[in-house]
């Protein structure tokens, strides 16, 4: 029997990587498996040599990755693209989120605003500064440990309005997802794979990854809060 290729990836994919690995198992014949931590995390494995087949990552950290040599050249490909979305804790009022004004309103109001460590984290921070408001709202910002989801910070109350990756947000309980940023505001990342130089395995792992990108992966991603590359919004 063929060896469990293994995979690397952030959080923010875990549950798609998971729905899809489960097809793949099931109709490929291909045994699959990913482990997902944060992604500064998962970047320090891969660059303490961790032993795996494929790694899935914002698009920016896994190019650097590429450019230090961990990934075969020639197979990094873009997969999905999740946009960033705003949430309240449930049972909050729910406020408009149409327009740059309603955005800055509701960075105004809020008390403690919860955002991650991840690539959406270093866009909000940028988008706040963009719109003149990091000195306003400086000590109200909370940034979640690595690997924790945002919207558990709205769930337990330590925050009342958060930002994060939609397939983060989705489905945790305790809160509300109010929506995507509004027009020029919208924060969107691109999650992309690549086969590890450290696979055993890498025609195989080719094969897995061309089945992530394929228009068959296509309603896996979109249940979980993404869309495919190429794929309209």
């Amino acid at each position: 029997m063929d060896r469990e290729l293994c995979g690397l990836s952030s959080m923010a994919t875990r549950l798609i990587l998971a729905d899809l690995c489960e097809h793949i198992g099931l109709d490929r014949g291909i045994p699959v498996r990913f482990e997902s931590a944060g992604g500064v995390e998962i970047a320090r494995r891969v660059r303490e040599g961790a032993e795996a087949d494929l790694l899935v990552l914002a698009d920016g950290a896994l190019t650097t990755l590429e450019h230090e040599g961990h990934l075969l050249a020639g197979t990094v490909r873009p997969l999905w693209i999740s946009q960033v979305v705003a949430a309240v804790p449930e049972g909050s009022p729910v406020p408009a989120l149409r327009s740059e004004c309603d955005l800055r309103a509701v960075l105004l109001a809020a008390k403690r605003v919860a955002y991650s460590t991840g690539p959406s984290g270093t866009a909000l921070v940028d988008l706040i500064t963009r719109l003149d408001l990091a000195d306003t709202l400086g000590n109200r910002l909370v940034q979640a440990p690595p690997g924790v989801p945002v919207g558990s910070l709205l769930a337990s109350a330590e925050a009342d309005l958060a930002f994060q990756q939609h397939s983060e947000l989705m489905g945790l309980p305790g809160i509300v997802i109010i929506g995507p940023l509004p027009g020029d505001t919208a924060i969107s990342s691109t999650f992309s794979g690549g086969v590890l130089t450290a696979s055993h395995q890498p025609h195989r792992a080719s094969e897995v990854l061309d089945i992530l990108g394929s228009d068959a992966a296509s309603k896996a991603t979109r249940a979980r809060g993404m869309r495919a590359v190429g794929e309209r919004g």
